[in-house]
C-alpha cells in the first residue's frame, strides 16, 4: 500500500506529495538558513505522517513539545543520566510511542550526550521491536558537526557515531533519518550524503548553495534561485518527493512552536525621567533580594613569551652522589690531549675528513673512560689544529703562544692548523715547514695548494716569507716577534707531532 502526504503546493498550485513509505527506505535532508521554515516543514510533515508511523524527535529547543496535546506524544526531558536514556528510548520502541527528546536547558555538550544516548537506544532496540520509525533530527549540525567545536572531543566522537548510525545503519532497523540543518558546510559529510531525498530551502552563502546545488544536480548559475525563496518555500528532489527538482510551498499547521519569530509592536507607555529610573532601580515585592554568587576572577592570562621561557629553561637535576671521585680538568684535559696524540699517529689521519676524525675521537673517548661531555664539533677542531702543531704544555701557556691563538681565531677553521704549524716552528725557532709539511696538516697532497696558503696569509699580513743565501724559506711572524729557522720548502713532509715527542 503506497501512502502519501500532503506537504503543500507546487507553484502552479497543484499538490505537492510525499511517499512516507519510500522516505522510510530513503530518509530526507532539510536545509535551509534561520527564518527559512525548516521547523514549519518538519512539524508539516509531523502531523501529516502522525497517524501512519511512530516518530521520535530530537528537538534542541522545546519547540515540539506542542504535538503532545493534538498527536499524543510522549515528552521525554533529557536531564536524566544517559543510561536511563537509552533504557527510556529502548521503551518508546517496545511500546510503539510517539516521542520528544526535549533538550532545552542543556549546554550543548550535554544536548549531544543526551542525543547520542537516545539515538543509541533506538539502534539498539531487540530485533523484534524493530518497527517502522520516522526519526526526525533538528539543528542537525550540532550532532554530527563537520569540524571540532568547543566540545569536548568523546562528546562529539559519541554523538557523530549515533548519527552515522541513524542514517547509515538505521534503514534495517526500521529507523527513517530526517535530519535538519542551518548549514550544509557545518554538517558531516558521511551523514549528509546518505539522504537520497532533499529540500532545500532558502540560503545565501556561496558554499552553501554549491553543496545544495551539488545535491540537485543543479548548475552554478541555477543555484542562484537559493537567494530568492521565501520563507516556507523549498526545492524538492528524491525518490520520494520528485525525480527533477520541484519548487514547493509548505502547507500549513495545526500546531505551533512555543517559541515564534519576533515581530514589531508598539512600546508601552513608559514613565519618563525618574519615574523610569524608579522603576528599573526599585525592587519589586515579589523579586528576589539575594545576590547571585559571583564568578571568581580569572587571573589574567600569562604573556605566550613568558610562558616559551618557562619551557625553555633547563630543568634542575638533583645532585648524585657517585662512586668514584671527579677527575679535575686538568686530568680531563690530559687525557683528551692523550687520544689526540693517538690520532695524530697514524700517518693517514691528516687525510681523512673532519668528520671522520671526529667519530674516531669520540670512540677514543669512550674507550679511555674521559669523563664529561665530550669536546663538540668546533672544539675538536681546535684541539686538533693545536695538537697537529705540536706544541708542548709549557710553550702552551706562554704569552706569544696565547697570541698566536687569537690570531688563528681569525682566520676559517680550514686554514687554522696550518697557521697553527707556521707559529709553532716559529716560537720554538725551528725550521720552517715544508711545503709537504704544510700540505699534510691542510688534509691534501697538494703543495701548491700549501704555497697558495702562505701567500694567503702573507696577503693578510700575518707573516713575511724570506728565503736565505742557500734558497731555504724563512717565515717571520711580525706579531709574535719571531721567525722560523731556514727550511728547506721541498723536503718530504715531518710526521705530525714528532719533534714535540722528540
Amino acid at each position: 500500500m503506497t501512502v502519501e502526504i500532503d506537504m503543500g503546493t507546487t507553484r502552479a498550485g497543484a499538490t505537492a506529495p510525499l511517499d512516507l513509505e519510500e522516505l522510510l527506505a530513503t530518509r530526507l535532508l532539510v536545509q535551509g538558513n534561520s527564518g527559512s521554515g525548516k521547523s514549519h516543514l518538519l512539524r508539516r510533515l509531523l502531523e501529516q505522517s502522525a497517524k501512519w508511523v511512530q516518530q521520535c524527535v530530537i528537538d534542541p529547543e522545546g519547540d515540539f513539545v506542542t504535538l503532545v496535546d493534538q498527536f499524543g506524544h510522549v515528552v521525554v526531558e533529557a536531564d536524566r543520566s544517559e543510561t536511563e536514556l537509552t533504557r527510556i528510548a529502548g521503551r518508546v520502541r517496545q511500546h510503539r510511542v510517539s516521542a520528544v527528546l526535549s533538550l532545552e536547558g542543556l549546554d550543548t555538550e550535554a544536548q549531544m550526550r543526551a542525543a547520542a544516548a537516545f539515538l543509541g537506544g533506538l539502534f539498539d532496540a531487540e530485533r523484534e521491536f524493530w518497527y517502522p520509525m520516522l526519526v526526525v533530527v533538528d539543528e542537525a549540525q550540532l550532532f554530527a558537526p563537520a569540524a571540532a567545536g568547543e566540545v569536548s572531543d568523546d562528546a562529539r566522537k559519541l554523538s557523530l557515531g549515533a548519527m552515522t548510525n541513524l542514517m547509515c545503519r538505521g534503514r534495517k532497523r526500521g529507523l527513517a533519518g530526517v535530519i535538519a540543518t542551518q548549514r550544509l558546510a557545518k554538517l558531516a559529510k558521511n551523514v549528509a550524503a546518505e539522504a537520497s531525498n532533499f529540500l532545500m530551502g532558502r540560503t545565501f552563502l556561496d558554499i552553501d548553495m554549491a553543496r545544495a546545488g551539488d545535491l540537485l544536480g543543479m548548475d552554478r548559475r541555477a543555484t542562484e534561485m537559493f537567494r530568492d525563496l521565501a520563507r516556507g518555500q523549498f526545492v524538492a528532489l528524491g525518490p520520494a518527493l520528485a525525480r527533477r527538482p520541484l519548487p514547493v510551498i509548505i502547507g500549513p499547521v495545526e500546531t505551533s512552536a512555543r517559541s515564534t519569530s519576533p515581530r514589531l509592536m508598539p512600546l508601552p507607555e513608559a514613565a519618563r525621567g525618574e519615574e523610569a529610573a524608579d522603576l528599573i532601580f526599585t525592587p519589586g515585592a515579589d523579586e528576589d533580594l539575594r545576590v547571585p554568587p559571583r564568578r571568581p576572577a580569572q587571573p589574567a592570562p600569562r604573556p605566550t613569551a613568558d610562558i616559551l621561557a618557562q619551557l625553555s629553561a633547563p630543568v634542575p637535576q638533583p645532585q648524585r652522589e657517585t662512586l668514584f671521585p671527579e677527575i679535575d680538568e686538568a686530568e680531563r684535559d690530559a687525557l683528551i690531549a692523550a687520544v689526540l696524540s693517538e690520532i695524530l699517529e697514524d700517518p693517514e689521519a691528516s687525510y681523512r675528513s673532519v668528520a671522520v676524525l671526529y667519530q674516531d675521537f669520540l670512540v677514543r673517548c669512550r674507550i679511555r673512560r674521559v669523563p664529561g661531555a665530550p669536546p663538540d664539533l668546533s672544539e675538536f677542531k681546535r684541539r686538533f689544529s693545536v695538537a697537529r702543531a705540536g706544541i708542548d704544555s709549557q710553550t702552551a701557556q706562554s704569552e706569544t703562544w696565547q697570541k698566536a691563538l687569537g690570531l688563528a681565531n681569525e682566520l676559517s677553521e680550514d686554514v687554522q692548523g696550518v697557521f697553527l704549524l707556521l707559529a709553532r716552528a716559529a716560537v720554538d725557532g725551528l725550521p720552517c715547514p715544508s711545503d709537504a709539511s704544510l700540505a699534510r696538516a691542510y688534509g691534501s697532497h697538494s703543495a701548491g695548494r700549501a704555497r697558495r696558503l702562505l701567500t694567503y696569509f702573507e696577503e693578510r699580513d700575518l707573516l713575511v716569507l724570506r728565503d736565505d743565501f742557500s734558497g731555504r724559506r724563512i717565515a717571520a711572524f711580525p706579531d709574535l716577534a719571531c721567525e722560523t729557522a731556514a727550511g728547506d720548502p721541498n723536503a718530504p713532509a715531518d710526521t705530525p707531532g714528532r719533534d714535540a715527542a722528540e
